[in-house]
């Protein structure tokens, strides 16, 4: 195990930590223009012919905005940021010194199609969605079956399942949690239909529809009505623990209208019509323990009496059945959905049938569970509607660029204004011709002269039009992750069982543990990402980090200090082993310097690759 005082790694830090501070651009509004998904027949473009469609409209608003574009990355910033975003790893020392060898003109495209026929590319981006998905779970039981989705998401990823369709998976799943990733999203927010309403908006149409839940909403056109007409798509969506089964499991299930007693009772209850027509002998509009006995209401009238009687007279009116509060979770019975009423939260509310809020598509009433959530998932993804493809274009163009047409990502809508509507339009339009293929969707993206731009400090001009260079963006946690593996040519880190955050106690691996600490919502901005002291201090103090550290032992560092003597070419391979890059002319002088002025090799060699693993460099896509 490795220790530095506080005085010799404050020494190290400022020789060594090179940190990025470009500051993230500022979206700016261009007006919005009419998807023409609805007024023309679209046709499948080639990625490569699209992209450079869309670098020209970029590059023609930056001309008009007198802002010249960033050149070109160089070929290992390239390699390094597409090989985190296709593939969720930092490129191998040997792929960056072969790339830059490479006098192929095409060999950026060669590369994304190899990356995109990876393996590594599922499990990269079923890690994201994981975490679109269970960062916001309201249920932290959820994480049950995290280990499932990913399995079923990557396959989905790899087989280049098409959107509509995994979108579709995802809205009609049922079965047991552990057995079928694909009940993720229900399983993440139990079934219930407010949460899974805002949950579905916001990941498949990039709208916030909760904001509507209680009123209004106050900056869209959305009425309160829409959220929860969206809400009754899903009031018969259950999740209940498998009995019996070890280990622990849960199942989704559809609970119809026939057989469910308690929405029979309370539905009697709100409208005790038939009651009284059965049970009021006397008709004198009062219900008493002589008229209900040997009746299926004797067994309950006493409690009924004790929380309906108003009058003391030991029977019950029509009225006073109707003011019996409805149980908190009574809701979660019920075959309807029922709108609450704010001026009466006692009430049951008022019933609602589904209805899509964009464009006022209705099943209509009296179907089951599956046969509304498999409209619902038609509704979504039809070519007619513009938001499912704009949704996902825009959130993963965000995620590769550091910035979306839109921002937030998930916030988008008729009342938002996109910057570059032409180029978001186009794309959309493209993705849906293409068969909402995902793979295309990424090709597409990273052949663009806007992707592969350099990062550079922007002007104020650029601050307020995008996409004329790149923006730094964070590494996700698992990204990060694999990285430090990658460094240390190891499979995992050492886990401690009893440390890590309480809510993901079932995560006893390395990665479970450091992604509890490093994993953040991929839907947020990313200047609002910032990193902790927690995250800091394990990155410096880390008994598994520093414990592979050592030159004394088996280590990947102590082959390096075997392998390269000349203590030159020992900082290019600590370089190119951690930052896929060589130093540049400054970085290695003061590299040199530091050899120099330390007697002591091996622990120059051990604190310069601390340093870089240190540096936001390291953390960060450039």
């Amino acid at each position: 195990m490795m220790s530095f005082s506080v005085k010799r790694t404050t020494q190290i830090v400022c020789l060594f930590l090179f940190t990025v501070s470009v500051p993230l651009c500022q979206s700016s509004t261009f007006a919005a223009t009419k998807s023409s998904t609805q007024s023309k027949k679209l046709q499948r473009v080639d990625e490569t012919t699209l992209a450079e469609k869309l670098d020209q409209l970029i590059e023609a608003e930056l001309k008009k905005s007198k802002i010249e574009p960033a050149p070109l990355a160089n070929d290992e910033d390239f390699l390094r940021r597409v090989t985190f975003d296709l593939a969720g790893r930092k490129p191998t020392s040997s792929e960056v010194i072969l790339f830059g060898l490479d006098s192929n003109p095409d060999k950026r495209k060669a590369v994304i199609n190899d990356l995109l026929k990876s393996e590594e590319y599922g499990v990269n981006w079923a890690r994201y969605w994981r975490d679109v998905i269970y960062l916001r779970a309201t249920d932290a039981r959820s994480r049950l079956n995290e280990g499932s989705f990913v399995t079923w998401m990557t396959s989905q990823l790899n087989e280049n399942t098409s959107w509509d369709q995994i979108t579709t998976e995802l809205l009609t799943a049922t079965g047991d949690v552990r057995e079928n990733g694909n009940t993720a999203l229900m399983f993440a927010h139990q079934g219930d239909p407010a949460e899974l309403a805002a949950e579905t908006s916001r990941i498949f149409l990039g709208i916030q529809i909760q904001c509507a839940n209680c009123h209004d909403h106050p900056t869209d056109k959305w009425k309160r009505d829409s959220f929860h007409e969206l809400a009754a798509f899903f009031p018969r969506v259950r999740v209940r623990p498998v009995r019996d089964a070890m280990p622990r499991t849960f199942e989704v299930v559809s609970m119809n209208q026939n057989g469910n007693q308690f929405a029979q009772r309370m539905k009697m209850l709100q409208d005790p019509t038939m009651l009284f027509r059965a049970y009021d002998r006397n008709r004198d509009g009062k219900l008493t323990e002589r008229e209900v006995q040997r009746t299926r209401m004797a067994r309950g009238f006493e409690r009924l009496v004790s929380r309906a009687d108003k009058d003391g007279d030991k029977a019950l009116t029509a009225e006073e059945l109707k003011s019996i509060p409805v149980p908190d979770n009574a809701r979660r019975f019920m075959s309807e959905y029922y709108m609450p009423d704010l001026n009466n939260p006692t009430s049951a509310g008022t019933v609602v049938h589904p209805v899509l809020f964009v464009d006022k598509k209705s099943p209509g009433k009296g179907l089951d569970d599956l046969d509304r959530r498999e409209t619902l998932s038609k509704f979504l993804t039809s070519k007619s509607n513009p938001w499912f493809a704009r949704a996902i274009v825009n959130r993963l163009w965000a995620e590769m660029l550091g910035e979306g047409f839109y921002m937030p990502i998930d916030d988008i809508g008729p009342e938002r204004s996109a910057v570059y509507p032409e180029v978001l339009d186009a794309l959309a339009d493209g993705f849906t011709a293409s068969g909402y293929d995902l793979k295309w969707l990424c090709r597409t993206i990273t052949n663009t002269r806007a992707y592969q731009r350099e990062m550079q400090k922007r002007t104020e001009g650029q601050l307020n039009t995008p996409f004329a260079a790149q923006s730094p963006t964070r590494l996700r946690g698992d990204q990060i992750f694999t990285a430090i593996t990658q460094v240390f040519g190891v499979d995992d880190l050492q886990a401690n069982p009893n440390r890590g955050d309480r809510r993901f106690r079932a995560s006893r691996t390395g990665r479970g543990q450091f992604s509890s600490l490093f994993t953040f919502d991929p839907s947020t901005s990313q200047e609002e990402i910032t990193g902790d002291v927690p995250q800091a201090l394990f990155m410096m103090n880390s008994t598994s980090i520093n414990g592979l550290l050592g030159t004394n032992r088996n280590t990947k560092l102590a082959q390096i200090a075997k392998d390269y003597p000349d203590n030159k070419d020992a900082v290019q391979e600590l370089y190119l082993l951690t930052l896929s890059r060589e130093p540049s002319k400054s970085e290695l002088k003061i590299c040199l310097d530091y050899f120099q002025e330390t007697s002591n090799r091996a622990e120059a060699l051990e604190d310069l690759m601390w340093s870089l693993l240190n540096s936001s460099e390291f953390i960060t896509k450039r």
